[in-house]
């Protein structure tokens, strides 16, 4: 099974992050996850955080360090979710590529449907920035 390498920005503000649901006819339709995309071929994952997220919410973002690396086995394929601590800089979010744009309270994070691959990073959000 092939392996597809994914990036994600968390952006954080106010106790708060970004997320995006995806449309209703994609793969794992409506499961709301952090924003992002594949990598594509020769791209650096720093480069294609920028473009993703330009390209699915049109704002600006600068991309500060790497937060967590997750493996995922989906039924249908593996991924490697490549999560980016972000900083938005510019724009404001609309749903390009992506059905809804909502900023949640990191403490409620679980109470989204969380794509599964998304998941571990909202855990150690929760961790991180706590509970309350």
């Amino acid at each position: 099974m092939k392996t597809f390498i994914v990036t994600a920005a968390v952006i954080t503000h106010g106790g708060r992050v970004l997320i995006t649901r995806r449309k209703e006819d994609a793969s794992r339709g409506l499961k709301w996850e952090f924003p992002g995309g594949k990598l594509e071929e020769g791209e650096d994952p720093e480069d294609c955080i920028v473009r993703e997220i330009r390209e699915e919410i049109d704002i600006d973002i600068e991309v500060d360090r790497i937060y967590k690396a997750i493996m995922h086995r989906y039924p249908e394929t593996n991924i490697l979710l490549l999560a980016y601590l972000c900083r938005h800089v510019g724009g404001s979010p609309v749903p390009l590529e992506c059905s809804d744009i909502q900023w949640a309270p990191v403490q409620r994070l679980m109470d989204y449907d969380l794509a599964e691959a998304d998941i571990p990073i909202a855990r150690k959000l929760q961790e991180d920035l706590g509970n309350g």
